[in-house]
Parts: structure tokens; sequence; C-alpha cells
């Protein structure tokens, strides 16, 4: 809680101040320093001050007093079947009105992040639609369609969803990615080597080689441990449709073992008392959000039932897994690396196993099943010693094939998020059939989401969104950049060096 008066006019002033930030920027970096004058919840542990204080846990500038769930994960097919009276809109009965309408939709759904995270699986939504039109009519409509989310809902989290099947508007909105280039929406393919055609799927490859749109979530596993009807929401968070995540927060597994006297301390007084308090921290702010906040009462999106109470769950989320093992490895005085040593490989395996035996015990009565989800977290540029969620530190990256092999040891932990990204040269404009095949392949060895991107291109991957290069460095020179995301970038360029991954060629 901030008590000193001058300190607060003086970083209110910083904010007004600042000739880098749009109004909108503004007034929500404005919106979120008032919320976080506020108390944390009466529940949160003592312990939590200390282990945020030290690094160890991070609850990713949500604030001490929640006003409205993390994620919101509206069910627009119902939206477009029955319409709104809060926003006075009736069902759509053709593609312009289905578009207009969730356009409407979009701008009055928030969640904490200010915009909604998730805009619907297009494909599904509107192929009844797009079936009753000439193709190119289609297209002109989901063109200004596209335009007009990336100009006004302009933050690199929002999320759109594409397969398994392949449909008219897949097609199209490949294209569109391709051709327009724009940042928002990130896009996932939901892919079944069962369901989506090789065609499709590859075009979805070339699609991203040019634009880092859209990425690959593993069908099977998402239906399988998240539900038949999820979504791929904000970086690449399995979520229910329907519900959502009420919060994220994150555990500094590399800074946490740094403060580590053994490994015997590591797991049995370091870490079990981070997760202890994380989940204790996690139940307060869930009860505050529930008992003390008045979204799930009045939010139009939960009275009209676009959302349900009853669907969302908290994210536990970890970072850092490369660090930790390597810190781990030193205090055990072994000179084994996370990447390319087998056993190095097993400890970050006994790691998540630890961490995710005690989030299985632990229940919420306000959670979906009364259970907590486990989350790789995508990092921020205030990680110096953590790099995102269970990667490779970026610099230390391995040969392709037994990265895929070390990758698939992890991501059967996190069915709420999980990801890793392989940029390529420009070889594999000849041949993306043959990113298709390794993906494939990677899937067969446990990955669960993989994305892709041309190295030498404007728009890339970050952690798990998208940015062009260009506005990361119009930003760097003080001058304003409509999306939002870009603020988070040089921190992540300059702490994890995300622009020099490791380039593959075929």
């Amino acid at each position: 809680m901030y008590t000193d008066k001058e300190t607060m006019i003086k970083d209110i002033e910083s904010i007004m101040h600042d000739k880098r930030l749009t109004y909108w920027q503004r007034s929500d970096q404005l919106a979120k320093y008032a919320a976080g004058i506020l108390d944390y919840p009466k529940d949160t542990p003592q312990e939590f001050y200390r282990l945020r204080d030290n690094g160890e846990i991070c609850d990713l500038s949500e604030g001490p007093g929640p006003y409205s769930a993390r994620y919101i994960i509206p069910d627009y097919e119902k939206f477009l079947k029955e319409g709104s009276e809060f926003l006075r809109l009736k069902p759509a009965t053709n593609l312009m009105e289905a578009t207009n309408n969730l356009l409407i939709f979009y701008h009055n759904c928030h969640g904490l992040d200010r915009f909604v995270v998730f805009i619907g699986r297009l494909d599904v939504l509107l192929e009844p639609f797009v079936k009753e039109m000439e193709y190119e009519e289609a297209k002109s409509i989901l063109r200004y369609f596209l335009i007009n989310i990336d100009r006004t809902l302009s933050d690199s989290f929002i999320q759109a969803n594409l397969g398994p099947y392949e449909t008219i508007t897949g097609n199209i909105i490949l294209e569109l990615l391709a051709e327009l280039q724009n940042i928002t929406p990130n896009v996932s393919l939901r892919y079944d080597p069962d369901i989506t055609s090789d065609a499709f799927a590859t075009k979805a490859i070339e699609t991203s080689l040019k634009c880092a749109n859209p990425a690959f979530a593993y069908d099977k596993f998402y239906r399988e441990n998240v539900g038949e009807n999820y979504a791929i929401a904000s970086c690449y968070n399995g979520l229910l449709i329907g519900g959502g995540a009420f919060t994220l927060t994150r555990l500094r597994l590399g800074t946490i073992a740094s403060h580590s006297e053994s490994v015997d301390d590591f797991f049995n007084n370091k870490l079990a008392l981070a997760i202890d308090t994380q989940l204790k921290f996690m139940d307060a702010k869930i009860k505050n959000l529930m008992e003390e906040r008045v979204f799930f009462d009045t939010d139009f999106v939960v009275t009209e039932g676009f959302v349900s109470k009853d669907k969302f769950v908290g994210l536990f989320g970890i970072v850092g897994l490369c660090e930790c093992v390597n810190n781990l490895m030193k205090l055990s005085n072994l000179d084994y690396t996370f990447g390319p040593d087998e056993y190095a490989n097993e400890m970050g395996v006994k790691v998540l196993e630890f961490i995710n035996e005690k989030v299985k015990q632990h229940k919420n009565k306000y959670c979906y099943k009364e259970h907590f989800v486990m989350h790789a977290q995508v990092g921020t540029g205030l990680d110096t010693s953590d790099s995102p969620g269970t990667r490779i530190k970026v610099g230390q990256e391995i040969d392709l094939y037994p990265h895929l092999k070390q990758c698939g040891l992890y991501h059967k932990y996190f069915p709420s998020g999980v990801g890793d990204i392989f940029p390529f040269d420009e070889t594999a404009l000849r041949n993306p059939s043959a990113i298709l095949d390794i993906f494939k392949g990677g899937f067969k060895v446990g990955c669960k989401y993989l994305s892709t991107y041309l190295a030498d291109g404007d728009l890339v991957r970050v952690t798990g969104y998208l940015i062009k290069k260009s506005e990361v460095e119009k930003y760097r020179q003080g001058k304003m950049v409509a999306n939002d995301s870009v603020c988070l970038v040089p921190g992540q360029q300059d702490n994890n060096h995300i622009f020099d991954r490791k380039v593959e060629s075929l």
C-alpha cells in the first residue's frame, strides 16, 4: 500500500508526462496505479510479502485488489445465436451483422488486462455466414474485421482460434494474416493430425513463417485435459469456453533455487514454502474477488450467461525451470546443464512432479473441479534470473530434434498453458511441409504447443505473443506506438534476449 503522498503524486505525474503513452495507455496505467493503492486481501499469508520482495513469487501486476477475473472466455456462439439485451443486439443473420456484433462485444468485455483475451474460434463462429456468400465478398468483410481488431484492440495478448477442421473461413483468415501483417490477434490452430488436413496445416505453417501466426496447439491434449469446449487464450492458456481464469500468480523457480543451501533445502524448505504460500495467496485473491467485488454479480457477460463462474480456474504459474535446474546442479557439484544433459533434464521432471503433486492436493471451492491448474508462464522483462516457463535459456539452445524431445518431457504438466518457439531461416519458405513434419514429430514426443516464424521478418513471437521489431525500435526512441504490449518488450529483449534465439535451417 502507498502511504507517502509525495511519492504517489510523483508516480502519477510520471505517467501523465510519459510522451510514449497514448491516451488509452495513459488512462489504463492511471487506473492500475489507483487499484495498486489498495491493501492485499485480508487472508493473504504473511510469508507472501517476504517472498514477493525477495523475488520468489510474482503476482504479474494484478494488483492487491483485483476487481474482475484476469482472463474471461465468453461463449460467442451463444452470443451470435441469441444476441444481447445489455448491448441491444439481436441474433446475427449474416456475416456483416456477425462481425459488427462481435466487435461491439469485444469493446464491452473486459478482464484485468482491459481487453478481452479471447475473441473466439473465428472459423467455427463465422463459417455458416461465409458459406452463404461469394468468396471475395466474405474476404473483404473479414479483412476489415481483422483490421478493426488490430487497430482498436491493440494488445498482443488477444487470441483467436482456428481448426481443427479446414474451413473456407479458416483459409480466408490465413490468407489475410499473411497479407495484413497485423500484431493482433494472436492466433492458435487447434491441430489434430487425424482431423486437420496436411494441406491446411501446411498453409498455416507458410502463414506463420510470414507473420508469426498461427501457433499450433495439440488439440487432443487440450480436449482431454481442459475439456471438449476449450479455447486457447492470451499467450497460450488452455481454458474453458464460457469460463476463464480468476488469477495467474507464479513462482520464480530459478530465484528460489538460488536462495537454497542444498537440493534438500530447495525441495523440503524453500520450494515447499513457496508453493504453500502461493496456493494460499491465490485462495485469498479469489475469495476477495468472489465475496468482496461485484464483477460476478453485475457484469453483463455473467448475468446474460456468456460466462459462468463455476467454469473458472486459478492458474498456478511457474518460470525459470532452466535456471532452477542449473542452480541445483551447482549445489550438487555436478557438471550437468539443463538441455543437453539427461540427468539435468530429469531433475526438471522431478521439480515439476513435486509442484504438480502439491497443486493437485490443494482444493479451492470456487474453481472448476475445485483445483488450480499449472501454467508455464512466458516471463516478463523483470525476470533477470528466470527464463520463460520450462524453456532452455536463449543462447544455450541445443540441436532441434533433441530440443523437441526435451520440451516433450515438460509440456504434459501444463494443460493451462505451455509453449516453445523455433524460428527458421529463409530455407523454410521453400519447404513448409518439412516444418509440419517437424511439428508432427514434436507432438509425438510430448510437445503440446509449438510455434515458428521467419527469423529475419518484422513480426516475431516474443514469448507467447506477437510484436513487430520496428514498433519496438520506435518505442525505444521515445515514440508512441498503438499496441499496448510493445512496452513489455525492451525488458524481455535486454534480460531474456528474445530476438537472439537459435535460428533453425532445413
